[in-house]
């Protein structure tokens, strides 16, 4: 292959084309389309002077700036096109940027995964679903204080009974066996109670015992009271209600917790125990006072303990199943309170 004086490429075995019809070309642009035959240029294998047909395009468009036309460029034979617009990328909760990041290989094959924290709700709903539940707490609370509302709306009526009424107070002066007989009777449903956990959480059976046992102490309270000046178990009640009242708000307020000392309290019930049984063979007047304020003392603190009890978030606390037991307690604490209330009134007026 040479190259003539004016700058066209010379074969030296072109094709041999004859006049007949030839097939199309094709579309401009796609290809690129020989330079015109000059017939003055001899080409070696082809007579000169016989015609060569050879087809010449149009002259191919000048490239741009940035190469041949693209999408959207202007040129030669190339229409300008508007740009296609995209909408905006929509990002989900993996993606940090406009492309979002490749799913997991659980969720690509169709398994469900959770991802990011729980839901509020299950918190609120099933977060100590047990008996330390806020919600049962309360319950547990307003149930017990409610059966112990009745318990002493109960004693109540019975000392008013045998304080006004002077029949019923000459009635039990002079027949003080029946006093033994409501002690009986209290210690029976009051020792089903205390050891049998499982007698005492048994419906209905645990209401009708503390039933029996709330009717029996309420008996021997009236006959204690019946021995006492109106005036002097009036004050006693008046008292009882200010200090229970104030020790339970306390208690239920307080962070301290009571429940911590409930071993030395015991201690302290023992020791007042032989206390009183010395104060049987030494009557003093004196020790009488002592012993009466030490009990009233010691049961004041056994309310605060008791109470914190029924609360949950003390180093002890009680079963919501066992509001009756818990309601015992805390009748038995303020009747001791009042009875020692009581006998300190009654000794100091001789």
């Amino acid at each position: 292959m040479a190259q003539n004086n004016d700058g066209y490429t010379r074969f030296d075995n072109p094709p041999h084309v004859t006049s007949m019809a030839q097939p199309a070309p094709p579309p401009p642009g796609f290809m690129m389309p020989p330079p015109s035959y000059d017939a003055g240029v001899h080409h070696e294998g082809v007579d000169p002077g016989v015609p060569v047909t050879v087809y010449a395009g149009p002259p191919y468009a000048p490239p741009t700036a940035f190469g041949n036309p693209m999408y959207g460029q202007g040129g030669s034979g190339y229409p300008q096109q508007p740009y296609p617009q995209g909408g905006p990328y929509a990002t989900g909760p993996y993606s940090s940027g406009p492309y979002e990041q490749p799913l997991p290989y659980e969720v690509a094959m169709g398994d469900p995964v959770e991802s990011g924290p729980p839901p509020d709700y299950e918190k609120d709903q099933f977060e100590g679903f047990g008996l330390d539940n806020k919600i049962i707490r309360r319950s547990f609370i307003r149930k017990v204080f409610a059966v112990l509302s009745v318990q002493l709306a109960v004693t109540c009526g019975f000392v008013a009974l045998f304080t006004f009424e002077p029949h019923v107070k000459l009635f039990v002066k002079m027949n003080t066996w029946t006093y033994w007989v409501g002690y009986i009777v209290f210690l029976v449903p009051y020792m089903a109670i205390l050891c049998c956990g499982e007698f005492r959480r048994k419906h209905p059976w645990n209401l009708i015992s503390l039933s029996i046992l709330t009717l029996a102490m309420s008996y021997m309270v009236g006959v204690i009271s019946s021995f006492y000046d109106t005036e002097i178990v009036v004050m006693a009640v008046g008292i009882t209600v200010l200090v229970c009242f104030t020790v339970i708000v306390f208690s239920l307020q307080t962070k301290y917790d009571f429940t911590s000392c409930y071993g030395v309290l015991f201690v302290c019930v023992i020791v007042l125990l032989f206390f009183g049984i010395l104060c049987i063979f030494l009557y003093s007047r004196i020790l009488e006072l002592i012993y009466a304020s030490l009990g009233a003392l010691i049961f004041t603190c056994f309310l605060a303990v008791d109470t914190q009890l029924l609360l949950g978030n003390k180093k002890l606390s009680l079963s919501p199943e066992e509001y009756v037991f818990a309601s015992l307690n805390l009748y038995l604490d303020i009747i001791q309170i009042f009875l020692y209330i009581l006998r300190i009134f009654g000794r100091s007026r001789g």
